[in-house]
């Protein structure tokens, strides 16, 4: 039974996005500005946000993981805080994917959170176990990719991300990235077969002076 609504929520979020990507009114997305633009990929410099984040260590799977996530997400933004407060869901949905190098456990769903709440978001119902998470200004690399985001498709994703990233810095080390993790960032409805985008992320600030 947990599976089920678990399954049916995630994917009632997939349409969500659908039908608000394709409306008059947007769903906010956090800002950033292009600093480096490449034919396989860009490093943006993202504003500082605001984010709530669902761990979780039960699974080594990305896809149980993040419909894990985002079920309670999806329960903190229809009133399961402190504030019974209800609001817009934004996008993209990123799931925090630990490497093989790093000693962390588990995954981590975060969704953006509005700058109508970031001076005091509403706090999450204990049960939840959700953070708040407050970004400071940082770059990150990020690689688009097409089809469905699933657990045998990321791997080669970010990895062809550090191989653009190595072949842009003519084979050296100097650019400064977490080793310890990289992102997938969803965008789309999954009934949307075509022109599908989805992204990695790898958090490279520090690589230059205005980053």
């Amino acid at each position: 039974m947990e599976t089920t609504l678990m399954c049916f929520l995630y994917y009632l979020f997939i349409i969500f996005c659908y039908y608000f990507a394709n409306s008059v009114r947007a769903i906010e997305s956090p800002k950033y500005t292009v600093i480096q633009s490449e034919s396989d990929f860009q490093i943006r410099l993202y504003n500082e946000s605001s984010w709530i984040s669902a761990p979780s260590s039960r699974t080594n799977s990305f896809e149980k993981s993040t419909k894990a996530g985002f079920q309670r997400l999806y329960q903190y933004i229809h009133g399961a805080n402190l504030n019974s407060s209800k609001f817009a869901i934004t996008a993209p949905i990123l799931t925090r994917i630990p490497s093989s190098i790093s000693s962390e456990v588990g995954y981590s769903v975060r969704m953006y959170l509005s700058p109508h709440f970031q001076g005091k978001p509403p706090q999450p119902n204990p049960e939840l176990k959700l953070q708040l998470e407050k970004w400071k200004s940082q770059c990150i690399a990020v690689r688009k990719f097409s089809g469905y985001a699933k657990d045998d498709n990321i791997n080669k994703e970010i990895e062809a991300l550090v191989s653009s990233l190595n072949k842009w810095l003519d084979k050296t080390s100097e650019i400064v990235h977490d080793a310890s993790s990289y992102t997938v960032a969803q965008y789309n409805a999954s009934f949307r077969s075509t022109e599908r985008v989805n992204e990695v992320w790898i958090n490279v600030s520090g690589f230059r002076s205005d980053c």
